[in-house]
């Protein structure tokens, strides 16, 4: 083997070892992990003391964002201004920020910025945070309504469940 040979033999396997270091090894994060560092760019409340709950329905679903501690004043004070936010910018078919959080192409955001008006929004508090419910008739955006949800029910992973 040449000196030059050598030198490429070890440039091969320093790129290959880049590679998993940086694309699926050490560095590598979780879709719950991505969720915690984007949560700080559109929700006021930390990821880590709340649980989202996400509950297909026959018209549509119910979202609830509850603290884990039902004596976290603060958070669920927070859970709340964020998800009054939330319904009126889904009314209106702003949903930039579950966009932000789990990206543009989101399985459903499509269908439903699309179509706000089909979509009915309604907040209320619970008592340890609060919720959105979503009601449709129509067949296309009950779809999207569950899709979507799947979406953030799989993104979210222990932070969120289904019921």
């Amino acid at each position: 083997m040449t000196s030059s040979t050598r030198i490429l033999s070890v440039i091969a396997k320093l790129a290959v070892l880049a590679l998993v270091f940086f694309q699926g090894g050490v560095f590598a994060e979780t879709s719950q992990e991505r969720g915690h560092r984007m949560s700080y760019h559109v929700m006021p409340f930390e990821m880590s003391k709340t649980v989202h709950v996400f509950e297909m329905t026959e018209t549509g679903g119910i979202q609830r964002v509850l603290a884990r501690d039902p004596d976290d004043a603060d958070q669920i004070a927070l859970i709340r201004q964020h998800l009054k936010h939330e319904a009126e910018r889904f009314r209106n078919g702003d949903y930039s920020d579950p966009a932000t959080l789990h990206g543009a192409d989101m399985p459903g955001l499509a269908e439903l910025q699309a179509n706000p008006s089909g979509v009915e929004v309604t907040y209320s508090e619970l008592a340890a945070g609060a919720q959105l419910s979503f009601q449709t008739d129509d067949l296309q955006l009950l779809t999207a309504v569950h899709r979507w949800f799947g979406a953030q029910l799989s993104e979210h992973g222990d932070d969120a469940r289904a019921e």
